[in-house]
């Protein structure tokens, strides 16, 4: 969306293609996901109007202050209806509840300005002769043609990544990180913190924690991704079949619970790349979600376990009460993650129970997987004119193509992509 934004102040006509719908309708998709435990791979709450960023906790916080105008980003989103507080704010975000209606801003903005968005447009091949992409092929049949083609899909496009694949785009394997979602008391959290239950007029309270371990030699880092104070765990799925999990808070992160992903760094070398070759890591991930959903009865209920019993290798008897709407199956989670990433992050836990009293124990459960914390592939471009390597025409960008960590180094990159396409059309 910031990519078109920018590209219509250069001048130039986008048409943003949506596989999923606008957000009003997108609430039904989650609806059914949360209640009826039916997941649409097409819209669900990574794909829609806005993206996975839609319905997140819309954290603003980045340390990629390089990558573009970081100020610019947030006085777009206040232009479009954020609260004039992420200006100033250390830390700012929006709030899950909030960012539907700025999406929908954003988009309005991007038609009433002469650009196009059309939602429920699946796009299944490309238009590639010479290795130059002039344009792309819709699940209708429906040819596209572009003088530029941003690719900015997610980090959870999978059947993207495939098609690129199978039509001979280079695309590269890269680390990721995978993990589970720790969920406690808010109260737990405010208390370590703030050395007080009752927190008064502070705000829920956060945490950031990492840990080096070690398992069979090998080091890998554990670490807290995306700490939703006063928040909520969703299921965050792109198809049927498998589990995912994922956190965000409202804006005033007023929830009786704390959840945060913790997860270990997934590298080369724990991945089978000489069966899978570039795939290797979105195979990985499948993997594991697979299983989530098969260990928890194949609906979108999610396996848990309480963290004092995931210690000791004990399966729990019961479980916490919990904001995660489908509901939770108590597991033996090792079965899910497998011996080496769950001995990681038995580490972890261990560490991070030393840092925050309480932490660690059965006052916490785990529930899997939170597997989607970036893109297992990166699909390679040229640093300065930003067009891949071998395939003209093609400017990959954002989280799916492994260029951003979150909202703001996305929009950053979208903007850096559609000043890059001028240049190009500009030759």
């Amino acid at each position: 969306m910031f990519a078109a934004l920018r590209c219509i102040e250069l001048g130039l006509k986008p048409i943003v293609l949506e596989r999923g719908r606008d957000v009003r309708a997108r609430r039904r998709d989650l609806a059914a996901i949360n209640k009826e435990q039916l997941v649409n791979p097409d819209s669900n709450y990574c794909f829609g109007e806005g993206g996975a960023g839609t319905y997140s906790d819309g954290k603003l916080y980045t340390r990629a202050t390089k990558r573009g105008d970081v100020g610019r980003v947030l006085r777009r989103l206040v232009q479009h209806g954020a609260t004039p507080d992420i200006l100033v704010d250390a830390h700012p975000h929006i709030g899950t509840n909030k960012l539907p209606a700025v999406v929908q801003a954003l988009r309005e903005a991007i038609v009433e300005a002469g650009g196009e968005v059309r939602f429920d447009t699946k796009v299944t091949d490309l238009l590639l002769e010479n290795n130059h992409l002039r344009g792309i092929v819709t699940a209708t049949g429906e040819a596209v043609e572009a003088d530029a083609t941003i690719l900015a899909t997610g980090h959870s496009a999978r059947d993207i990544y495939e098609l690129l694949h199978h039509r001979g785009v280079l695309i590269e394997a890269k680390p990721f990180a995978l993990g589970v979602r720790v969920e406690h008391p808010q109260a737990l959290i405010d208390q370590a913190q703030y050395r007080r239950a009752d927190r008064g007029l502070l705000p829920a309270a956060s945490y950031s924690l990492v840990h080096q371990t070690e398992v069979g030699g090998q080091q890998r880092g554990v670490f807290s991704f995306c700490m939703c104070p006063g928040g909520f765990i969703v299921p965050a799925a792109t198809a049927p079949g498998e589990v995912v999990v994922n956190g965000m808070s409202p804006s005033r992160r007023d929830s009786r619970f704390a959840n945060s992903g913790i997860v270990a760094a997934v590298e080369l070398a724990d991945l089978d790349v000489a069966r899978y070759g570039a795939l290797a890591g979105l195979h990985f991930q499948q993997e594991i979600e697979q299983r989530a959903c098969q260990a928890a009865g194949g609906t979108q209920r999610a396996p848990a376990q309480l963290l004092g019993d995931f210690l000791k290798r004990k399966t729990s008897a019961d479980l916490l009460e919990t904001s995660y709407q489908p509901g939770l199956v108590s597991v033996a989670m090792d079965d899910v993650l497998g011996p080496a990433l769950a001995e990681r992050l038995r580490q972890g836990f261990q560490d991070f129970g030393r840092k925050i009293p309480g932490y660690a124990t059965n006052a916490a459960q785990i529930v899997g997987v939170e597997s989607r914390t970036s893109s297992p592939v990166r699909i390679p471009r040229d640093k300065d004119t930003l067009q891949h390597p071998v395939v003209t025409g093609l400017f990959p960008c954002g989280e799916g193509a492994g260029y951003a960590g979150g909202i703001v180094s996305a929009a950053m990159d979208g903007e850096r992509c559609a000043e890059a396409a001028m240049a190009l059309m500009k030759r």
